[in-house]
């Protein structure tokens, strides 16, 4: 049926055909082929973008913690030779915590258990972030319960110097 329908036609209706068919098949390879790749490409090379801005913020961030860190360390070498027992008590006293602090004790070699009660709260977490930053001691557990009045916990702090 076609092979009559295309030999009933002219050569320039042939050619006129053939020439259109061709333009059709390649205009649909672009269209279901060429063009999704091209999109997925540029989405794919989009996202290699977004990821390496991603790991430039990470390695800055890296890079500050790891600043930081040395800091802390180098200041905790820089406590004028005070054991953790005696700067976690005289910092606690410093940070406005004096009234609060019931107990420090050794906890090992290397630590030291801190208890509150009714402390302030944003006056021991201001404590916990000192100690980090200046001394490079963290707090490596901690737990509190609600104390009468507000803003005012019950708290168990275990220290130890950042290895």
């Amino acid at each position: 049926m076609i092979a009559a329908w295309w030999n009933g036609l002219a050569a320039q209706e042939r050619r006129i055909v053939a020439v259109g068919g061709l333009f059709a098949l390649l205009m649909l390879g672009w269209a279901f082929a060429w063009h999704p790749l091209a999109l997925k490409r540029a989405d794919l090379e989009q996202g290699i973008a977004n990821q390496r801005s991603e790991l430039a913020y990470v390695r800055a961030g890296a890079a500050e913690i790891e600043r930081q860190r040395a800091t802390g360390v180098r200041a905790g070498g820089q406590r004028a030779g005070k054991s953790l027992l005696a700067l976690a008590d005289t910092t606690a006293r410093a940070g406005g915590l004096g009234e609060a602090l019931k107990r420090v004790e050794p906890v090992g070699a290397k630590g030291a258990r801190v208890s509150f009660e009714s402390a302030r709260f944003d006056a021991l977490a201001g404590w916990l972030e000192s100690l980090a930053r200046d001394y490079g001691v963290e707090a490596i557990e901690l737990s509190t319960d609600r104390a009468e009045g507000t803003g005012l916990v019950n708290a168990r702090v275990t220290l130890q110097d950042a290895p």
